[in-house]
């Protein structure tokens, strides 16, 4: 078996956890999986697997060389699909992470049409409201919201979108609705932690600028908790308008203080420091951005 092949073969005994799985994946017998990783460890004159009850680990060698391993056989694909031009069609497979809420709202409701256009292509999705380690992890592109902490990243920024300010018609029923950002104070604020830490929101109508410092008894570390919390009539949420777009659409919440903006929230792609961005990545964030259009997208930028 050539090199590439040995490496194919690695990355996905890695990837699915056993020398069975990775036999399924592959249409080959388990037998040939087991001789394959034996020839690189062979090759490399290394431990690359340990082997117990729980299944299988790499390594510190084994870590180091799947992700050397799935560079190489990111960069060959990417050669293929260069040499092959318009007639390459891409296969294989992507590891995509994106946050939860919004994968569930506005990824996975379109996530056929995507794989109808590449049917031999195969997607993991993680999805994680941390921002996870992308190397170590093994993910092709990772789906962000918000201001990046890492200038080390290749990154993307794919759409803009708007953040409001919203709540149920029986909150707002029952607690008046504000009609000055000052009035926020005397209101329930769903505090989204760690993107709202602080609770000061900033705030600009034309020329003018204004700081409120609000805050509530509902503090929650997850977009789900956010939207669960405010459809229960439990406040007002500071959220991206991709958080409530169904729920806006058929009012049952509704959007308060209109006039008055905030800061807009990026949705950014991004890649594994030191690698080049594959076709099948690429074709994937081209998708999101597709879909994103309609709430308003900006020009590629890079950091």
């Amino acid at each position: 078996m050539d090199r590439l092949a040995l490496m194919e073969t690695f990355v996905c005994v890695v990837d699915t956890g056993s020398f069975s799985s990775a036999a399924r994946q592959l249409g080959v017998g388990q037998p040939a999986v087991s001789k394959s990783i034996a020839q690189l460890e062979e090759r490399l004159g290394v431990r690359l697997l340990l082997r117990s009850t729980r299944g299988l680990t790499p390594t510190d060698a084994g870590q180091t060389f799947y992700e050397g391993a799935r560079k190489a056989i990111a960069e060959a694909d990417e050669a293929e699909h260069a040499a092959r031009g318009s007639k390459a069609s891409l296969s294989g497979r992507v590891k995509v992470s994106a946050a939860v809420t919004f994968a569930r709202l506005h990824i996975l409701p379109h996530l056929k049409t995507f794989l109808d256009q590449h049917p031999d292509l195969n997607i993991d999705i993680i999805l994680d409201d941390r921002n996870i380690d992308l190397l170590e992890e093994g993910i092709d592109v990772s789906l962000r919201m918000g201001t990046l902490s890492d200038s080390s990243m290749t990154a993307r920024k794919i759409a803009q979108g708007q953040r409001i300010l919203v709540g149920s018609p029986a909150y707002f029923a029952a607690a008046g609705t504000p009609q000055i950002p000052a009035e926020l104070t005397a209101h329930q604020v769903i505090i989204h932690s760690p993107s709202m830490e602080g609770g000061a929101l900033a705030f600009r109508h034309g020329s003018t600028e204004i700081s409120v410092n609000v805050g509530g008894r509902v503090r929650v570390n997850a977009a789900e908790g956010v939207r669960a919390t405010v459809l229960a009539g439990m406040g007002i949420a500071v959220a991206s308008e991709w958080m409530f777009a169904p729920e806006l659409g058929r009012g049952e919440v509704i959007r308060v203080l209109a006039e008055w903006e905030l800061p807009p929230v990026g949705l950014w792609a991004v890649y594994p420091s030191g690698r080049m961005a594959s076709a099948k990545a690429r074709a994937f964030v081209e998708f999101v951005q597709s879909i994103m259009e309609k709430y308003g997208s900006t020009p590629d930028h890079t950091c």
